[in-house]
């Protein structure tokens, strides 16, 4: 990745120096439909019209492409020899008005980066689509690629005859000659600019809205994916989702929709979950379900389609100035997309999700030594790459909702709306919008914003209490502290000392011995310094169980008195609001990833009490948890039977489980995810083969493949086997599943062979690449893997330097000796980062989160060892 990084002083300069009127973009795509290296590359011919504002200055355009054939400045012809050094085009002698033309051959891409060309094993039809975020537009035309420099853009594309094109505005005009031509787009940035193409099946509906002037807003909307997936693609739901989602940021932004259309294309091999370029999203295809699904995946992928509408106005119409202001439309989109799903949709559980699993990573990013402010320092564009965290979407929104409950939910909104009206088609920094948010709530944000957006790490809130001789409560008070990673001896620079929370303190208990737990008193306070009373509770009968962060308010650690944490070890299945569970089953891993609760006992929690989780997302979320402790933060002499155990609980709530509901569809998964024995390998061999049956459960094609993966990794399943699996299902999906059971075998040859596809070779697609590192890395095969330590360590400054950033964080995290929780890892990672101070800060960055895991992981370990000991 040599020369293709951009600083963020580079960007300053060019941006006070340049001001962009335009861009024509013409790109011809017919070759993608050629074979072997005729299929290499495409043209693409830019002309851009800009001013200096210091005539006779010099700059430089960007372009990663294999050949330029031409270059004109100004009607004045460049060598491109001496100009394009495979990266950037030099610009001297600019005049105060120029018209730069570029004509090049851009190649297509196999890693989801710049135009990924795609080739359906079904039918071998060809697809295209781009993906930019954060600087890959210059991978298919010259541009000025950062965020300030925005401008409108005109497209034309030619294409094989009969293909559908879409791009950022509506098509003008019928096609000619496979000549696609698009209406000039509003000013926007060169990253969410978008080109889709291929013999797609598209799907068409209208939303019109009325507005109370009278005025009349007719958005035509598309929805789009392979052909192979259309007998899949319930359109209809997208396009309710959609509709909702527009009749509600409508609703609250006062400010119509901007960008005429609204496609949505699901696209293969998709890197992300979706992008948000104006008039034409994408997403990846896994939407669409090929099999049945639990209600928590649709409920996901309406929260994604809301979060990337809501960037319509958060992030395409105002757009940060830098990466450093990331968040500014990552955070709010976040929000939105939670917010909106609540509050248009069917999916009324959308907080308790947020809750339980989008902050669960945002905790996670949090504690790792990488950190950071949610308005980050982001130097470079490699930076810019690895700050699409939890921090600056799940953190970030967490604390847009606090401040929603400390501003009002009215002035938070009408500060949005101030905000897009003052901006659009403008850019920001954090100062614009707390500027609005201070006329319109009234309050001086300046003390919150240094506390939660511009410092790192996240607090524990614990509850104290004590009680008079009547079993009431004397005093409650909630001592706040702050949670540093275990290596740092003192708060690092960013670090708070502590945050102001608004939260509230919940009460439960049983009204007899028999009954659940309810709430049955409750108070809002805010919290701040170490110690905080909450008054209004004194005098209140003893509860069973203090919950400090009830409702989920704040952004913290939640911890439990003793009392309390009996209680959860006791009854936690027995709470009845599912958002007090949610919140419980997250604070309880919170303890067991900081081993501070045995890994043993949370994974008898999941045995005793997941099977009464009626919220099948959360069901799910702890599912996947009880999976990483086992892995993970289980004693290596207790693994074992914790697997055991665990299995046989898994199998016993599947067979009890509704039959045909999501839950048993939950278990199933889980229950094949921990199978071990030969008794279970076998019934899951008698489920594919129609020897064994569960009532209610339809062994369907996605699930075949997951009962396959545990067979292939446990010897069970051979070649043939999975090439017999392969013959039922030859579709891209299937092949993506082929290729991560062939890699789960438990052979040497087997994992040389895997390794080699990845490490020695760039011929896999970067979906093929995934599939191979979820197949090589199996938790039972860790012998298997010792010798793959140190060849890691040995190759991954080759692979950062070779490959592309979105490959090499899939190699530099999917390798990553993970499954060898030992202090030899531990060591080798540290004598790596040790000896390599000068590697690449992003590389050093990925190799230490990766360490800190490991690290976790030994220190959890040694807490259920402990727990071993026990008498």
């Amino acid at each position: 990745m040599p020369g293709e990084n951009l600083s963020r002083e580079e960007a300053r300069e060019r941006g006070q120096l340049l001001t962009v009127d335009g861009y024509d973009v013409a790109l011809d795509v017919r070759s993608a439909v050629a074979r072997g290296a005729d299929a290499a590359t495409f043209r693409s011919r830019t002309t851009i019209r800009f001013r200096c504002a210091e005539p006779g200055a010099a700059s430089f355009a960007d372009l990663l492409a294999p050949s330029v054939g031409s270059v004109t400045l100004n009607g004045r012809e460049l060598d491109p020899a001496e100009v394009f050094d495979g990266t950037r085009i030099a610009l001297a002698d600019l005049a105060a008005e120029n018209t730069l033309v570029v004509d090049a051959q851009c190649a297509y891409s196999r890693t989801g980066e710049g135009l990924h060309r795609f080739v359906d094993p079904e039918d071998g039809a060809v697809y295209l689509y781009t993906q930019y975020e954060p600087a890959d537009a210059r991978r298919v035309f010259a541009n000025f690629e950062q965020p300030d420099l925005k401008a409108p853009f005109t497209f034309e594309v030619t294409a094989p005859e009969g293909w559908l094109v879409l791009g950022n505005g509506a098509q003008e005009g019928p096609a000619e000659a496979g000549r696609h031509r698009f209406a000039t787009t509003k000013p926007i940035s060169t990253y969410i600019t978008a080109v889709v193409a291929g013999p797609y099946h598209y799907v068409t509906d209208t939303y019109r809205r009325t507005f109370e002037d009278g005025t009349e807003l007719t958005v035509p909307l598309g929805a789009l994916c392979r052909k192979g997936l259309a007998r899949h693609f319930d359109a209809d739901d997208v396009f309710t989702v959609t509709k909702q989602g527009l009749d509600f940021f409508h609703d609250h932004f006062d400010f119509p929709y901007p960008f005429g259309k609204y496609d949505q294309a699901f696209v293969p091999e998709y890197n992300l979950g979706a992008m948000e370029n104006p008039g034409c999203v994408t997403f990846r295809e896994e939407f669409i379900f090929r099999g049945k699904v639990t209600e928590a995946s649709y409920e996901r992928r309406a929260n994604v389609i809301l979060h990337e509408m809501a960037h319509m106005w958060f992030g395409d119409l105002v757009t940060m100035h830098w990466w450093d202001d990331l968040w500014l439309k990552e955070s709010y989109a976040d929000f939105m997309g939670s917010f909106a799903q609540v509050g248009a949709t069917r999916f009324t559980d959308g907080w308790i999700t947020f809750a339980n699993r989008r902050k669960s990573w945002a905790y996670r990013a949090d504690q790792l030594p990488s950190t950071h402010p949610i308005t980050a320092d982001i130097r470079d564009l490699e930076d810019a790459k690895l700050n699409f965290d939890g921090i600056t979407y799940a953190k970030g929104a967490s604390v847009l909702k606090q401040l929603v409950a400390y501003v009002g939910q009215d002035a938070f909104l009408e500060g949005a709306r101030r905000y897009f009206k003052r901006h659009a088609y403008g850019n920001t920094r954090l100062a614009d919008l707390l500027t609005v948010l201070e006329e319109t709530s009234g309050r001086d944000l300046a003390a919150w914003s240094r506390a939660w957006l511009e410092t790192a790490g996240v607090n524990s809130l614990t509850p104290q209490v004590t009680y008079d001789a009547q079993d009431r409560i004397t005093e409650l008070s909630i001592l706040q502290e702050e949670a540093l990673p275990v290596h740092q001896p003192a708060p690092p620079t960013g670090t708070p000392e502590l945050r102001p929370h608004r939260v509230a303190v919940g009460l439960y208990r049983r009204l007899d011995a028999d009954s659940a737990l309810v709430r049955y008193a409750r108070a809002e306070v805010d919290v701040a310094g170490p110690r905080t009373a909450v008054p209004e509770l004194a005098g209140i009968e003893r509860p069973e169980l203090i919950l400090v962060n009830d409702e989920d308010l704040t952004y913290c650690k939640t911890r439990f008195d003793e009392g309390s944490l009996a209680t959860l070890r006791a009854r936690l299945g027995d709470l009845t609001d599912p958002m007090a569970r949610a919140l419980c089953w997250a604070a309880v891993w919170g303890l067991t990833r900081d081993g501070l609760m045995p890994a043993r006992d949370f994974l008898e929690l999941v045995r005793r009490f997941a099977g009464a989780e009626t919220v099948v997302g959360v069901l799910q979320s702890v599912l996947g948890q009880a999976e990483a402790a086992l892995e993970h933060y289980v004693a290596p002499e207790y693994r074992e039977r914790a697997t055991r155990e665990l299995s046989e609980g898994a199998l016993r709530e599947l067979r009890l489980a509704e039959p045909g509901s999501g839950h048993q569809l939950s278990w199933a998964r889980h229950f094949a995810a921990v199978a071990t024995t030969p008794a279970d390998l076998q019934l899951l061999r008698g489920l594919l083969d129609g020897t064994a049956k569960i009532d209610g459960l339809a062994v369907d094609q996605e699930l075949r493949w997951a009962f396959l993966l545990p067979l292939a990794a446990h010897g069970a399943a051979d070649e043939a086997a999975i090439g017999a699996e392969l013959a039922r299902d030859d579709t891209a999906s299937g092949k993506r599943h082929q290729v991560r059971c062939l890699a789960a075998r438990p052979s040497a040859e087997v994992k040389a062979a895997a390794w080699a596809d990845v490490v020695d070779s760039d011929a896999l697609s970067n979906a093929l690449v995934e599939a191979t590192l979820s197949g090589f890395a199996q938790p039972s095969q860790r012998e298997l893997l010792v010798p793959y330590a140190p060849r890691y360590f040995a190759v991954i400054e080759r692979i950062w330097r070779e490959r592309s950033i979105e490959i090499g964080m899939s190699v530099v995290r999917g390798l990553f000796p993970s499954w060898q929780v030992d202090r030899a890892s531990l060591e080798a990672a540290d004598a790596w980062l040790a000896e390599r101070p000068e590697a690449a800060p992003a590389l050093r960055r990925l190799v230490r989160e990766e360490r800190d895991d490991l690290a976790r992981a030994l220190r959890a370990q040694a807490c259920d060892e402990a727990a071993g000991a026990r008498p």
